[in-house]
């Protein structure tokens, strides 16, 4: 009996240390990254994710790291490539154990996205339908997800502007995913929350 008592005494604190050295590791990561260092945050967050296989967390902030930072070297054709294959290949990952979150799928069609923009003649075509399918699946099982309501509405903008359309259905989005995020409660503190400060300042084009 004692020895069953040390076994599980020993089995709930190597759990609760672990638990501690990932919470720590998510925090540092986090804070690297807002701190405009992501390269070494995605180092942080490789080492969790080797661990935390089960976990889509650290290779969700790996993919979306890289498609953000793709954004902001859309200039560097060559480095735009190798953030958006780094991010999908984190991507891959997260699909195989979550496909069916919806921050996940905001995800894809966010790569998707950075594909368009990066080449919109050849890209445009092929994947603003995959784009609109997976908003519409995630708006389908999550509609009160600020950045579903968000993302979608803003990649709807971008095509309705393309072929010149009326955009006032999707700023009326806008708003709503404003509202949404005022009493969004992420379910743990490592949980997406980003898009507030991007859907405010789409917004105020609307309004221009």
């Amino acid at each position: 009996m004692t020895r069953i008592i040390t076994f599980i005494t020993f089995f709930l604190i190597s759990i609760l240390t672990a638990h501690a050295q990932y919470e720590k590791g998510m925090q540092q990561a986090l804070e690297l990254w807002k701190n405009d260092k992501p390269t070494e945050a995605i180092a942080v967050f490789e080492r969790i994710a080797s661990v935390e296989q089960e976990n889509w967390l650290p290779n969700y902030y790996i993919a979306f790291i890289n498609t953000t930072q793709s954004f902001r070297y859309m200039n560097d054709k060559t480095k735009v490539k190798t953030l958006l294959e780094a991010a999908q290949k984190a991507q891959d990952k997260i699909n195989n154990i979550a496909l069916d979150n919806p921050e996940v799928l905001v995800l894809q069609a966010l790569i998707h996205t950075a594909w368009i923009v990066y080449d919109p003649m050849v890209n445009g075509q092929k994947l603003s339908g995959d784009v609109m399918y997976i908003y519409n699946k995630a708006y389908e099982m999550a509609p009160e997800n600020p950045r579903v309501v968000f993302q979608k509405a803003s990649f709807e903008i971008g095509m309705a502007s393309y072929f010149g359309q009326d955009t006032k259905p999707m700023c009326a989005q806008l708003e709503k995913s404003i509202e949404l995020f005022a009493n969004f409660k992420p379910e743990t503190p490592f949980h997406p929350t980003w898009g507030l400060d991007r859907a405010q300042q789409e917004l105020a084009k609307c309004k221009k």
